[in-house]
């Protein structure tokens, strides 16, 4: 059998997978097992952020598969505690817990916000609002505290205490706000839900609310982090500060990290036992984490990453069927005429690797990506744009 029977006969299906077996990459270059050359603008949802196999990145994670692969969490990491002592310094936050994936993180925030709630204010303060059309996660508690109602069923009973806001209507979240609200949780670019980009004014107001009233703010920057919108992290584009953030995809640079991090009033609210998980801090990713915070925590990087999505918008835009362009940095939405996972599937097809979001096709190119590549993807969607439609 073939690599794609093998996968339908074993793996649980899942996923929706386009009809590709990718066997290698370089930088923004993926090759099937054919050998088909293809120009891959979704970088894994935004996880390879330095593109394929870069480098530096190889042999940071090589060194350390080499050095040790795996300690129990008993023990202290040097790797661990490096790359907790950066984001800590870029962010300005005072504490780290780490785990495997973008949920495992936002699942570490929920529980933080209500045990400070729980110690400060009894257990019947734990509710959580979210906004509407956001995305937090697949596991039981952060399908809950997803703001889409496709996502409420079959798992039944879902984790409760949490309400849903329409994003950028302040009214409607001071609505349900009550006595029992411990936390607002929301990402300043809903990525799955559209990239839809919130108002600055509706997240410092909502930053300011929070402060006011000991309501802790939650920003999930699991899509949006590390770069992705020409700034380290995206709520810096806002000019407001967390009290719990998280971060996961492009950190680890292609394997797998999540990252909660708390602000100097939460540091301690979490003690041994509270929380947990084998693999978090593991040393390969870690040493491959601090690469990438290493390559791309810096002025020149992000001022490239901000300039490369100008010049990509600025492309979009001219072509027939691109209807309008929702962008920060190098985290790109496109709506067009006609069905885009339709459009996606042919852009394939045509050598171009994209995904969706919602009715939208989605750019998250390897914050590498040259201007050259950023071009060539654009005359590939031309291409098959031009297609569709004749």
């Amino acid at each position: 059998m073939n690599t794609k029977e093998k996968d339908l006969q074993y793996i649980m299906h899942t996923y929706g997978r386009y009809d590709v077996a990718l066997q290698s990459g370089k930088g923004v270059i993926a090759y099937d097992e054919d050998g088909k050359r293809y120009l891959d603008v979704s970088s894994g949802i935004g996880v390879n952020s330095l593109g394929y196999c870069d480098e530096g990145w190889a042999k940071a994670v090589s060194a350390q598969a080499n050095t040790i692969q795996h300690m129990s969490n008993y023990f202290y990491s040097p790797q661990a505690s490096d790359l907790a002592e950066k984001l800590c310094r870029l962010t300005g936050l005072s504490k780290v817990c780490f785990g495997n994936s973008g949920a495992e993180a936002n699942e570490c925030a929920i529980k933080i916000a209500r045990k400070y709630s729980f110690d400060k204010y009894g257990p019947d303060h734990n509710e959580i609002i979210t906004l509407k059309n956001s995305f937090h996660g697949r596991t039981v508690t952060t399908l809950a505290a997803t703001g889409q109602e496709v996502f409420h069923n079959y798992f039944f009973p879902f984790t409760q205490g949490f309400k849903y806001a329409e994003p950028n209507n302040l009214d409607d979240l001071k609505n349900n706000i009550d006595e029992k609200t411990c936390a607002v949780m929301l990402e300043v670019v809903q990525g799955e839900g559209g990239v839809n980009i919130l108002d600055k004014q509706y997240v410092q107001t909502v930053a300011t609310l929070c402060e006011k009233n000991d309501i802790l703010l939650i920003i999930d920057e699991v899509q949006t982090g590390v770069g992705r919108t020409g700034k380290l992290f995206a709520h810096e584009h806002y000019g407001v500060t967390p009290d719990l953030m998280t971060v996961a995809k492009g950190l680890g640079g292609g394997l797998p990290i999540g990252v909660c991090l708390c602000g100097d009033k939460l540091k301690t609210v979490m003690s041994p036992s509270t929380h947990g998980t084998t693999f978090g801090a593991n040393p390969v990713v870690c040493a491959g984490a601090n690469y990438v915070l290493d390559t791309i925590a810096n002025d020149a990087f992000l001022s490239d990453v901000e300039e490369k999505g100008r010049f990509l918008e600025e492309k979009l835009l001219q072509l027939s069927g691109v209807k309008s362009v929702r962008r920060l940095g190098l985290m790109v939405g496109i709506e067009i005429e006609g069905d885009a996972h339709d459009a996606a599937a042919k852009c394939v097809a045509n050598g171009l690797l994209i995904i969706t979001a919602k009715d939208l096709l989605r750019m998250l190119p390897p914050l590498t990506i040259t201007k050259d590549e950023l071009l060539e993807a654009v005359n590939i969607l031309d291409k098959t744009l031009k297609e569709i439609t004749a």
